[in-house]
């Protein structure tokens, strides 16, 4: 049983598979994950609860392909959580513009899940033992 406050963790795509992967893998004592399909979903979530990670595709179903990138703004405007950005579809630009607008890390599917949960550890959320 953890001994401080549940950390919160929320994952944002429109790829049912990777937001059951990736919650599965998040998933630890002390932790709570959330999942999201759409950002106007993750937004009103964000309104609602405070979270200590987001971790959300770059591309969704949207016009743009860029929906993550806006999500990333609406969080760093309003909130002190930290961002991750995944993407199928990224390159150096996109890259460079995450980290400009804050993004903890950037990565490129498939999500190298040992390197997710160190990056995870390293900002105080806990992860699965023995992985």
């Amino acid at each position: 049983m953890p001994l401080g406050p549940v950390k919160k963790i929320m994952i944002v795509d429109d790829e049912p598979s990777i937001l059951l992967s990736l919650s599965y893998a998040l998933k630890a004592d002390g932790v709570e994950v959330i999942t999201c399909n759409a950002i106007e979903e993750a937004e009103a979530a964000l309104d609602s609860s405070h979270f200590d990670l987001v971790i959300t595709d770059i591309r969704m179903s949207g016009v743009n392909g860029i929906e993550g990138l806006e999500l990333l703004n609406y969080i760093k405007k309003r909130h002190a959580t930290e961002v991750i950005i995944m993407t199928g579809y990224g390159n150096d630009t996109i890259e460079a513009e995450a980290g400009r607008r804050g993004a903890l890390h950037y990565y490129k599917k498939p999500v190298d899940i040992g390197d997710l949960l160190a990056r995870v550890a390293a900002i105080g959320i806990p992860v699965k033992q023995g992985r």
